[in-house]
């Protein structure tokens, strides 16, 4: 008999086909297999009885770095074949494969760059079937070294030979390299003179760094800057030139017992780190760690990262410390892929530039996760996770969503699944935007894709909107509310099929009103969704500057209280030493509404109540202030603030009862309408909460209960709102459940209330879900 089996799913580049010719031929079967469009196509014939074990040990016995979505067999009479071979890719149609994503290096190919007497012996470019570069390098599908970026180096024989032989794990390994034919190293200065190559470049890099030098190395997805951690002056010149002066920077350290002697590495801990993805993992740091106060000032957490390409095990093997390993851009940009272009953006910062010759098709940071539990939590979803995609369910039309404003990601759904591009950062840059457009046109090109529809934030002013409007022609357009889209971003990620009650709550979003959302509980899925509770508006004074300066919402919340915040002594930080001039205006924007919209957001109250408790009246990157509030907590303070959940006041339009405006749908498309209020529609009444900390405050309480009493106060909150609408299902989701103090406070409470607490698993809870989000939002409201 024969079968013919089409497999989907990330089995290009995994050693897919030589597994199943390894496997056809110890059965004494015949036929072939390829990559297609859609993923592995094979057929075999032989007795029924072997063609049946086939079957069954296809779906059982298939590569460690594979990932099988769906195998559909077909059976068929026999055609002969005379014996089983792996034949060229062919392409009929539009690809829907996966593209895997880059694999950290495997214990295999780490052992060989080690060995001096293997040829490969410290090779910087060393990979095989179960590992290496993959989405950072390919240009277009299927994945064929044709289609990649090593198009351009032709095997040496012995290479070729490797590639050849099904017995060996580099058949068909698509990047197979040595020293003889593959890519080369190079140290430049930053003029672009060559001061050492090849093994030599590793050598004076290392020597370079451990001197207090800053080296740009150009990696796998993109260029790092990287400082000894240990050398405090090093730090805090990259941080004067690059001009981030405060945000915690990356670690990659040698090896695991370096991360255990500067973090806390618990068992959970170590396979996130040691997993083919090598993310960034937040750790708690020990006191005695080992590294300079300016890696992350004020923080008790480290970002560790292990070597994840041979290139960096090499180079970590010379140096023997932690470095700084941190993203090789300016603020806002993408992170440098080409050499010369980094020479041009990177050369006032970096000493030396540690070069090599393997062209990057596509920028690719490294992959941020951090540890709620015992789960990894995607912080940003980048190398070694995009562009996997996430299960939709049903198919529907083609659909792209162009994601946000921060953090950006872009999703293109096909089929049941939805392809989510890396980690593209904040849209504020024109450089920022140029790769946004650049990823759009890559994700259309690399899956031949023509979508029926563009979705985007509701927000006119995001670049990514103004680019939906311009840009799609006539196209269809669709607008989703942010926070509809955070809840069915979370609802679609753990593949929740009813719906659930979901507590969004992030700094700022639109919500199609004439306000600034942010501590919202939205009810429902992604079809449709009623907001049934938020925070108590206030004014944002000055709009995106206050998020800058938190005593700003601090005043506004004081206002709120009474009168006397404008004229109040200077014993409370947000007000002490404010110029009398500055007061004046504050007020008058507060009274008349001047640039200073009402806001729920619950990312600006815990800035609100950092500056008050005396934490951060400026910050210099986001969350900076509600960072210093969850690292202050005593979490062994369990006593709450009153945070009342009442029924919302029906007055007059005022403070904490703002005026609704409407917003007109746009030319070319629908622009959905916004999430309406449920009746009984309930209001966290901070009010009290402010006045008990206050009063705190003026008793000499320390600021650790304080935090741990506020964080304590949001997590009752919660429990009595899901209470209210008797909901079974909560899903915690926005930026704000990044804070693993709130998001387990708020689980444990409502898990004591036997609810069921849906948590991100796949893609952040933070604007990097929003994509997905917009995806749901737009398939579930498809016209029948």
């Amino acid at each position: 008999m024969r079968l013919h089996a089409d497999i989907t799913g990330a089995v290009q580049g995994v050693g897919f086909r030589p597994f199943v010719y390894r496997l056809a031929r110890e059965l004494d079967l015949c036929g072939w297999v390829l990559n297609g469009e859609r993923g592995v196509e094979l057929e075999v014939e032989g007795p029924r009885t072997s063609v049946e074990r086939f079957a069954l040990r296809l779906g059982r016995e298939v590569p460690a770095r594979a990932v099988v979505a769906d195998v559909a067999f077909r059976w068929a009479e026999p055609r002969g074949y005379a014996d089983f071979r792996i034949v060229h890719s062919r392409r009929n149609g539009a690809p829907t494969l996966f593209v895997l994503p880059d694999i950290a290096t495997c214990d295999a190919c780490r052992a060989e760059i080690l060995d001096p007497t293997n040829r490969r012996h410290r090779y910087p470019f060393t990979n095989c079937t179960n590992c290496g570069p993959r989405f950072s390098i390919v240009r277009a599908l299927p994945y064929d070294r044709v289609n990649t970026s090593m198009a351009g180096f032709d095997m040496c024989p012995a290479c070729q030979a490797e590639y050849d032989d099904p017995a060996d794990r580099r058949f068909h390994a698509q990047p197979n390299a040595c020293p003889a034919c593959g890519p080369g190293l190079a140290l430049w200065t930053p003029d672009g003179r060559t001061v050492a190559g090849g093994v030599w470049a590793t050598e004076a890099a290392a020597a370079a760094v451990l001197a207090g030098r800053i080296v740009a190395v150009k990696g796998l997805g993109g260029f790092h800057l990287m400082v000894d951690a240990n050398d405090n002056g090093a730090i805090m010149r990259l941080r004067a030139r690059k001009g981030r002066y405060e945000k915690p920077m990356a670690l990659m350290v040698p090896d695991l017992d370096t991360a255990r002697r500067l973090c806390e590495v618990d068992r959970e801990a170590e396979k996130a780190l040691t997993s083919y993805v090598a993310p960034i993992v937040l750790l708690r740091r020990r006191p005695d760690a080992a590294v300079a106060d300016g890696v992350a000032p004020g923080n008790p957490y480290l970002g560790i990262m292990l070597p994840y390409t041979p290139l960096h095990h090499l180079l970590m093997r010379e140096l023997g410390v932690a470095v700084v390993a941190t993203s090789g851009n300016l603020g806002g940009e993408p992170i440098c892929t080409d050499e010369a272009d980094a020479l041009l953006r990177l050369g006032g910062i970096a000493d030396l530039f540690l070069v090599h010759d393997r062209p990057i098709v596509r920028h690719v940071d490294d992959s941020v996760v951090t540890l709620h539990g015992t789960r990894p939590l995607p912080l940003r979803r980048a190398r070694g996770m995009a562009p996997l995609p996430v299960r939709l369910g049903t198919d529907s039309p083609t659909v792209l969503a162009v994601g946000a404003h921060l953090k950006n990601v872009i999703a293109l759904a096909i089929g049941s699944r939805a392809f989510l591009s890396q980690h593209l950062g904040d849209m504020d840059t024109p450089r920022g935007m140029d790769a946004f457009r650049d990823v759009v046109a890559d994700f259309m090109t690399l899956y031949d894709a023509r979508p029926a529809a563009v979705v985007h934030d509701l927000h006119p002013g995001y670049p990514t909107t103004r680019w939906a409007r311009e840009a799609t022609g006539g196209t269809r357009r669709i607008a989703v509310q942010h926070h509809h889209a955070h809840l069915a971003a979370c609802l679609t990620d753990v593949g929740a099929t009813e719906p659930a009650l979901g507590v969004t709550w992030d700094g700022t979003g639109d919500g199609g009103d004439g306000t600034v959302w942010g501590g919202e509980f939205l009810l429902g899925d992604a079809r449709s969704a009623v907001r049934v509770a938020t925070l108590r508006p206030f004014r944002l004074l000055g709009g995106e500057v206050a998020v800058w300066q938190p005593r700003r919402v601090a005043l506004a919340l004081l206002a709120e209280l009474s009168d006397d915040a404008w004229t109040a002594p200077g014993e409370l930080a947000p007000v002490a030493g404010l110029p009398d001039a500055d007061r004046v205006v504050l007020r008058r924007m507060w009274q008349t509404g001047l640039n200073s919209p009402w806001c729920t957001s619950a990312g600006r109250l815990f800035d609100g109540v950092a500056a008050l408790a005396g934490l951060r009246q400026r910050v210099s990157f986001e969350a900076q202030a509600a960072m210093a509030l969850e690292f202050a907590a005593d979490t062994t303070v369990h006593d709450a603030y009153p945070l009342p959940v009442q029924e919302r006041g029906t007055g007059p339009p005022g403070p904490g009862n703002p005026p609704l405006q409407k917003r007109e749908a746009g030319s070319h498309g629908s622009v959905s309408p916004p999430v309406p209020d449920a009746p009984g529609f309930l209001e966290l009444d901070w009010r009290p909460l402010i006045d008990a900390i206050l009063q705190d405050i003026r008793r000499g309480v320390d600021v650790c209960v304080i935090a741990a009493r506020f964080h304590n106060a949001l997590a009752a909150a919660v429990t009595r709102v899901a209470a209210a609408f008797d909901a079974p299902r909560v899903a915690l989701t926005g930026g704000c459940f990044q804070n693993r103090l709130l998001a387990v406070r708020v689980a444990e409470a409502l898990e004591r209330e036997n609810v069921d607490v849906l948590m991100h698993r796949q893609v952040p809870p933070n604007d990097g879900g929003i994509a997905l989000g917009q995806v749901a939002v737009a398939r579930a409201t498809w016209p029948e």
